[in-house]
């Protein structure tokens, strides 16, 4: 299964097109919103195209294909708008018999992890900066922020498919990858 990761969207209609773009170019089957999908929260700047309830209607229209978790960001008010469930603090998937655990970040993290077996796959989003690594037997990655990226990085999202994770620009660039093996 192709799994298409997109982060902290934070409202902006441009991201949340070029994220959907992506997921569809990418021929994704499920789409891993990591949270913070419509605010753009009191520390950061107004993102590109900020309009979160177009954001929402646009998010709708994918629906059958979401899979969200909740961000530090995102609220029950938030979730009046969606057709999907954004509230979980996290979601487990399975490639083929790796768990693979998936979540905001602002609760679990690399410094905190959640209760994890070797060769599990944290997933989170949060920091708005791209990481790919292996800590210990613990396989950590953050596909970045499609509309607010940090330290220079540039906007991305991630792909998920045959144990190999990329982050990738929005030309379909790979800009770091990590295979889980």
């Amino acid at each position: 299964m192709k799994f298409v990761f997109v982060s902290d969207i934070h409202g902006s209609l441009f991201y949340a097109k070029k994220g959907l773009e992506a997921f569809e170019r990418e021929q994704g089957e499920q789409l891993i919103l990591l949270g913070d999908e419509m605010y753009h929260g009191p520390r950061n700047p107004l993102p590109k195209e900020y309009n979160p309830a177009e954001v929402a209607n646009y998010l709708n229209e994918y629906k059958e294909k979401i899979i969200a978790v909740r961000g530090n960001c995102d609220s029950e008010v938030d979730q009046m708008l969606l057709d999907f469930p954004i509230l979980g603090d996290y979601a487990v998937l399975y490639t083929g018999t790796r768990r693979v655990f998936v979540t905001h970040g602002h609760i679990f993290n690399e410094d905190n992890l959640p209760p994890l077996s070797e060769g599990d796959v944290l997933i989170h989003g949060h920091t708005h900066i791209p990481v790919a690594k292996k800590q210990e037997d613990i396989f950590i990655v953050n596909p970045g922020s499609v509309s607010l990226p940090k330290e220079g990085h540039p906007n991305t999202y991630g792909v998920l498919e045959d144990d190999t994770f990329y982050i990738k620009t929005f030309d379909g660039k790979i800009y770091m990858e990590i295979q889980f093996s």
